[in-house]
């Protein structure tokens, strides 16, 4: 089911580790095994399949910083070589989803074979109908109709949750990073938290009827900050997850950042310098 490319090193961005792997051009194993040997090229539900080398699965994980304890899910995960890799070389837990039979076989085969039958689970199903809502870690190489299909989905995942893809984006929901170039590009977001609205402030600067107004799309926040009725734009909002942050000038002319951790519609955590100066919690009306 799934779209494969093959990278070259050229394009690809100098001196970044990550564009680094994806530019390899190792060899991987034979295709398949003694009972089913799948074709390069092979039509699928909804794209073809060429394999995808080693340097390129470790690229992904590494720019969706996989580790143990994570629960990663690949999307069209072909004959599962992403999903081993997240088990194998990154201990972390898997589950492919793969809409052809005898390919999901082949990658159930091929997690055995690597050790890691108890970490890996393929599933023989539809990744339109499969629930993939508990993964923390999603992986996909599908064309950009599917990933635009699929994006309301992703956004309704716990915030926090890394979504990395090969070579293809999703729309106007622009990546938190990139590498490469052209078709050689890895995208790589976080699903952010809900920010927007009106917020009544605690803890800045002691007043009592601080307020935070902000709008958001996406992951990209603005909005105005009002303190004993002076009002001034948020400066440099970021939002990661559920975590906040983004700067303001206090009364002594100082900038100051906001760092805060969203919990539903609540906030907590710290106005800062160099290091935390006090504390800050907010409650959205």
């Amino acid at each position: 089911m799934r779209f494969r490319l093959v990278l070259t090193a050229a394009t690809l961005v100098a001196g970044m580790s990550v564009a680094t792997a994806f530019a390899q051009a190792t060899d991987g194993p034979k295709i398949g095994d003694e009972k089913y040997k799948p074709s390069v090229g092979q039509s699928g539900k909804d794209v073809i399949w060429v394999p995808t080398n080693d340097a390129v699965a470790e690229a992904m994980l590494k720019m969706a910083d996989v580790k143990p304890g994570d629960l990663v899910f690949d999307l069209g995960s072909g004959d599962g070589k992403i999903a081993i890799a997240a088990a194998k070389n990154f201990g972390a837990t898997a589950v492919g989803i793969e809409y052809n039979n005898d390919m999901a076989d082949l990658a159930t085969r091929n997690a055995a074979r690597a050790g890691v039958a108890d970490k890996v689970k393929i599933i023989n199903g539809d990744i339109f109908v499969e629930d993939f809502s508990k993964a923390n870690v999603l992986t996909m190489y599908l064309l950009p109709d599917l990933n635009l299909k699929l994006r309301p989905t992703i956004l309704k995942m716990a915030p926090g949750t890394r979504v990395v893809t090969n070579s293809f984006h999703m729309g106007d929901w622009e990546p938190d990073a990139l590498i490469g170039n052209g078709y050689t590009q890895g995208y790589h977001w976080v699903v952010p938290g809900n920010a927007a609205g009106k917020w009544t402030i605690k803890g800045i600067e002691g007043s009592k009827t601080a307020s935070l107004d902000l709008t958001q799309r996406y992951q990209r926040v603005g909005g105005t900050l009002s303190v004993d009725g002076k009002s001034q734009p948020v400066l440099g909002a970021n939002l990661n997850g559920n975590r906040l942050k983004f700067s303001f000038v206090d009364n002594s002319g100082q900038s100051r950042i906001v760092d805060v951790t969203l919990k539903g519609n609540t906030f907590a955590g710290n106005v800062l310098e160099n290091s935390p100066l006090y504390e800050v919690t907010g409650v959205r009306n």
